[in-house]
């Protein structure tokens, strides 16, 4: 398995900082060439950003500034550093970056499938510029040229002698040197960890139960509490009734929250038991002021149908449209339907914080610690600096962990108790309060001449916004400059008239981020509605879109889509699917096979090859599927497989299970039992293949979701000859 990458957007060097008994390399924003003792001295002023340290124990810490939830940025990002510092990997110790002086103007949000394609100039440059800086410390100090001279798994060998120095041993003499200006990075062929299979630095700890996740976190004098929220969509408190709550040995405190996403009431325990049980015990007697109790999703994707007779927003228009389809010999039109689905990661929301008058420290399972400082620190009008932030491993993050709802619950309880507090929200807590993904539907039109060539080619999707983020953008512009709705302004195919075309439906459903975010609802809708066309066309579903991309690149607002690439990860799909090959036949079982593509924001591209099994009685079994990505180049192959297989699963779940559904304004489903995700037993067997490039890596945790749903049910009509336009897929 081999992997590509792209060129950088942006370029910055470190700058590097000496402590008294190491080097430290550190970024500034913005970046300047100085001297180690002079940036010393302007690290305590300017607040520098570290990424590396080594001491003079030979100690190497690398400052991961990402949050792990299970993609693993902490193996693939101290790789990338290690591989250009050339390191000895067993002398690697890790810590998780947090907010504050030392990484000022550092993202460490993690999100947007980012975390590699953000750090991969910015990771190897300090460690090339600080193994340069420790050569020529070393060359000094034998009086030797520096090119006489090369690293070697953590020391500095001098070649003609052999004599050798460690890297501790070089450190305080290295930090007094200037930093290079542009320090060279290795050849692909030089890479000593990237590119190659790196088993997870936390892995066994995972799986032995000592890593330490939110849930893990215990501090001294800490209470547990939970939030009694509303039953229906927006409903607040009016008053309640805790004498039998505080009645409950254990219970401390019933206080009001009101941050966060709702209102509630928390009851606060010396226990989670405690606190569940008097939770259990509490009256509440709730407004409904946005009149949300009737609310259905049913009536919703009724509502979603009917908006798609309404004029929306057009994000992207080529070649005159309805002309076009005046002039079709035939018109073909579908559309398809896209439930809510919830984020059910595994370990649900939690937040410890702790609040004093002069600040707070808080520890969190979070995508956002930036995020978090900041609005924690505007809630208790507090400075940022006050407030100290530790994150955890996260048990699953998917978009859930972008915002910051429950560390602001949190820190208001704390607040209101005057001691710290872990709050917890529990499964129906999280299946039932939290924000989900948009409920979407597309309609799809295309025009077919007499010739037998399809000449115009329409998406429109009725969905909502991510309301979490804020309100609708209602405005052109906005829409397109967001490239909305994603998979069908970006849409790869070539035609001669196009439109894609966006219509804003409220809903009082909180919307956010879900992985891959608006991808999976219209790449679903346009894979399967070209496979579609190819039918009526008489064609092979691979053949139709390898013509249909036969095209020059095409640039879009701040997107470029190589059809070219495109192409050729279709076509090793196809080859190493078997694509033109006979499927194993069964009595009582019809097999199929069915393909999808898609290009993530102009960067990754992937196709996957489906195969499914449906019995007579009509269960569908996904036995295979083939997944071939051009992602640049891959830093650990054993972390892209895991990325893509997990990115499967996910697509899969919503696929073959129930969706979340609402009525009388809440939520139905409360735990795994009823919101099915993926199991063991139902796991295809995924086959993951790269496309053999060296240029910077693009990312690979969202791009594997949006295609899986369509190659099933392509697949899925290639066995049965139905078409399946709504998930999940059912054929009883």
């Amino acid at each position: 398995m081999k992997g590509n990458s792209k060129t950088s957007r942006r370029k910055f060097l470190q700058s590097s900082a000496s402590a008294v008994s190491g080097l430290l390399l550190a970024f500034h924003l913005p970046a300047q060439t100085k001297t180690a003792e002079t940036v010393s001295q302007a690290a305590k002023n300017f607040a520098p950003n570290a990424f590396l340290n080594i001491g003079a124990d030979n100690k190497i810490t690398i400052f991961v500034t990402r949050s792990e939830m299970g993609q693993g940025v902490r193996t693939a990002l101290p790789m990338m550093l290690a591989d250009e510092l050339e390191a000895d990997w067993s002398q690697i110790e890790l810590k998780q970056a947090i907010p504050g002086a030392a990484f000022k103007g550092i993202r460490l949000r993690t999100s947007g499938s980012g975390s590699i394609y953000g750090t991969w100039f910015p990771l190897r440059s300090t460690g090339a510029a600080a193994r340069e800086m420790l050569t020529q410390a070393a060359a000094a100090k034998w009086n030797v040229p520096p090119e006489t001279c090369r690293a070697e798994k953590g020391t500095i060998l001098h070649v003609s002698t052999g004599r050798r120095l460690t890297y501790g041993e070089l450190a305080e003499s290295a930090a007094k040197l200037p930093l290079p200006a542009k320090p060279k990075l290795k050849d692909a062929k030089d890479f000593r960890f990237i590119g190659k299979p790196m088993r997870r630095v936390d892995g066994a700890a995972i799986v032995s139960g000592k890593a330490v996740y939110g849930l893990d976190v215990k501090i001294p004098g800490m209470r547990y509490a939970v939030i009694e929220r509303s039953p229906v969509l927006g409903g607040k408190p009016a008053r309640w009734d805790d004498t039998q709550t505080k009645a409950v040995a254990g219970v401390l405190a019933v206080v009001p929250v009101t941050k966060g996403f709702s209102s509630g009431v928390a009851v606060v325990a010396e226990s989670l038991w405690a606190a569940m049980k008097g939770r259990e015990a509490l009256a509440v007697v709730w407004d409904d002021p946005g009149g949300n109790k009737s609310f259905s999703s049913e009536a919703y994707t009724a509502r979603l149908r009917q908006a798609l007779d309404e004029d929306g927003f057009t994000t992207r228009q080529e070649g005159e449209v309805e002309p076009a389809f005046e002039r079709a010999a035939t018109k073909l039109e579908a559309v398809y339907e896209y439930p809510f689905q919830a984020h059910a990661t595994l370990e649900t929301m939690n937040c410890i914080a702790d609040v004093k008058s002069d600040g707070c420290e808080i520890w969190s399972s979070t995508q956002a610690p930036e995020q978090v400082q900041q609005e924690v620190a505007k809630m208790l009008e507090l400075a940022p600096e006050n407030i100290k932030v530790n994150v955890t491993l996260l048990g699953g993050g998917f978009g859930r962990r972008l915002l910051v709802d429950y560390t602001l619950e949190a820190a208001e309880i704390s607040k209101a108790i005057a001691a710290p507090v872990q709050i917890v929200w529990t499964r129906a807590d999280d299946m039932k309060h939290g924000f989900f993904h948009s409920s979407t539907v597309c309609r799809l039109r295309a025009g077919i001449d007499a010739n037998k060539k399809l000449t115009v080619f329409t998406h429109k999707t009725a969905s909502s916004d991510l309301s979490v983020l804020g309100p609708p953008a209602r405005d052109a512009k906005k829409y397109t400059e967001g490239w909305a709705p994603w998979g069908a302004y970006d849409n790869p195919y070539a035609f001669a008239a196009y439109q894609a075309e966006y219509v804003h439906v409220d809903s009082p459903v909180r919307t956010g981020p879900w992985r891959a975010v608006f991808y999976p609802q219209n790449v679903f809708a346009r894979e399967c509605f070209i496979d579609e066309i190819a039918f009526a066309l008489s064609k092979d579903p691979l053949a139709f879109r390898l013509e249909l991309l036969n095209a020059p690149t095409v640039e879009l607002f701040q997107l470029k889509i190589e059809r070219a690439d495109l192409r050729r990860v279709l076509e090793t799909a196809a080859e190493k699917s078997g694509w033109t090959q006979p499927l194993r036949p069964e009595k009582g079982v019809r097999r199929g096979r069915g393909l999808a593509c898609n290009v993530y924001h102009g960067e990754s591209l992937t196709a996957q090859v489906a195969e499914v099994a449906v019995s007579d009685s009509g269960k569908i079994k996904v036995e295979r599927v083939v997944c071939v990505v051009d992602c640049g180049q891959v830093v650990n192959p054993l972390g892209l497989e895991g990325q893509i297989e997990s990115g499967i699963v996910w697509g899969l779940s919503p696929a073959l299970h129930k969706p979340v559904t609402f009525k009388n304004g809440q939520a139905e489903q409360s735990s795994f039992l009823d919101f099915n995700v993926l199991r063991m037993n139902e796991m295809p067997r995924v086959e993951v293949y790269t496309i053999d490039k060296q240029t910077r890596p693009v990312g690979v945790g969202e791009p594997s979701v949006p295609p899986i749903a369509p190659a099933v049910a392509n697949a899925i009509f290639a066995a049965t000859g139905r078409r399946l336009r709504r998930l999940p897929f059912d054929l009883t």
